[in-house]
């Protein structure tokens, strides 16, 4: 998102927040969330979970964390398109991908918080920097998340300022915004790569279907291609709510796009496992082999082809579909990651969450769902019409939302 965008003045509507059936039963779950994650902090991850040392990960780390951080991967997907690779066409669908992307980062460390067993002492790689060591796959990921969750929030002060008059604050922002766009470019890459290097060290105690030393490569591929996937999701489901019309053009251009990278991702995950191998292992019949011909099948193949066939893709109920099995497929990914891949080393062991955990995982999806919707209906992220205005002047016209009932400038 550009922080020189002048789209509206600051807004003098009040502020609102409609409330609905729906709503209400999120802020529900959100009571049940808040009371279990006080309960787990008192008295402890063997109280509220069903974790234990031979199923040491459970289902926050696949959700919360492998899951949350590969859904959330739009943001500096279309923050490369946009602004590095000259994407302008793509700039209105830039702040709905950037906001759900900081609330996806948010939901990743509140789950990280919560899934430590020592949480409180989650501060100390700040300060403590004597005991750092830049080898652990475990101090790149807390450095990278946490650093690339402070730079979204960053990118997110310019949409502040438009909304709330802060004029020191925007003229800091705008100092600072490309060297922090850069980082924010930069630390996606390496963390969703190292989640993958998480499993490439346990080698021997992964399935060889998910097992690979190009763990690391495919993680962050998956995490570029369901961007577009999400964001298409997202802007439809917006339109529909708020009465805005969706940048659809945008939209089926980057699915298109994402849809390469999932035929380039296929070929690579194909090819390992032939170099390997075990390609046979996936037709053996067995659980795990039928669980990763699901994942790739219909997380990936029927969604590449919807993306990569013009007329499948001009179908909006074809191309919301196919967006959703791309993030089911992602999600089904890092499933069978966790749990499937690692049940052979678990000894005969089994592990069925505890209600705790999925209040905990709920919540904190009810959570992220209300954030949005309040930021939505008070602040420039989406819009009912597209605007023409000039980022600077001197500079080529760019396409950003407008807000409904946005106070815009006199002549705009």
């Amino acid at each position: 998102m550009s922080a020189r965008a002048t789209a509206a003045v600051p807004m003098r509507r009040p502020w609102t927040f409609r409330m609905t059936w729906v709503r209400v039963v999120l802020l529900a779950v959100v009571g049940l969330f808040v009371g279990v994650t006080l309960y787990r902090f008192l008295f402890g991850l063997g109280a509220s979970t069903n974790l234990s040392d031979r199923w040491p990960w459970g289902m926050w780390v696949w959700w919360d964390v492998l899951t949350g951080v590969a859904l959330a991967g739009g943001g500096y997907s279309t923050a490369l398109l946009v602004h590095f690779l000259g994407r302008e066409r793509w700039r209105a669908l830039e702040r709905a991908a950037l906001l759900t992307s900081l609330l996806g980062y948010l939901m990743v460390c509140t789950g990280l918080l919560i899934d430590l067993g020592r949480w409180y002492r989650a501060w100390h790689p700040v300060v403590f920097w004597t005991h750092w060591n830049p080898h652990s796959v475990m101090w790149e990921l807390f450095w990278c998340v946490g650093g690339y969750t402070l730079v979204q929030i960053v990118e997110f002060l310019p949409i502040l300022t438009e909304r709330v008059h802060l004029p020191r604050l925007a003229r800091v922002v705008r100092r600072i915004y490309a060297p922090v766009l850069v980082f924010g470019i930069i630390l996606p890459f390496l963390h969703q790569s190292a989640l993958g290097s998480l499993f490439v060290i346990a080698r021997g105690a992964v399935d060889p279907l998910w097992w690979s030393m190009m763990l690391p490569l495919l993680f962050l591929l998956s995490s570029f291609f369901v961007g577009p996937a999400m964001e298409t999701m997202e802007n439809l489901a917006s339109a529909r709510v708020h009465g805005w019309r969706p940048p659809i053009r945008a939209l089926t251009e980057m699915v298109r796009l994402a849809g390469w990278i999932m035929l380039a991702y296929l070929a690579l995950r194909f090819g390992d496992l032939a170099w390997r191998g075990v390609l046979t292992n996936a037709f053996d019949g067995s659980v795990a082999g039928n669980l990763f011909l699901v994942e790739v099948g219909v997380g990936v193949v029927v969604p590449m082809v919807v993306f990569l066939t013009p007329r499948f893709r001009g179908s909006r109920a074809l191309l919301v579909t196919a967006s959703a099995l791309t993030a089911v497929g992602v999600a089904l990914n890092r499933a069978n990651v966790v749990f499937t891949a690692m049940a052979a080393s678990a000894g005969g062991a089994s592990y069925v969450p505890h209600w705790m955990e999925i209040a905990v995982a709920l919540g904190d999806i009810a959570v992220a769902v209300l954030v949005y919707l309040f930021i939505v209906e008070n602040f420039a992220i989406v819009g009912s019409e597209e605007e023409t205005v000039s980022e600077m002047p001197g500079a080529r016209p760019i396409a950003v939302p407008r807000p409904r009932g946005a106070v815009t400038a006199p002549g705009s």
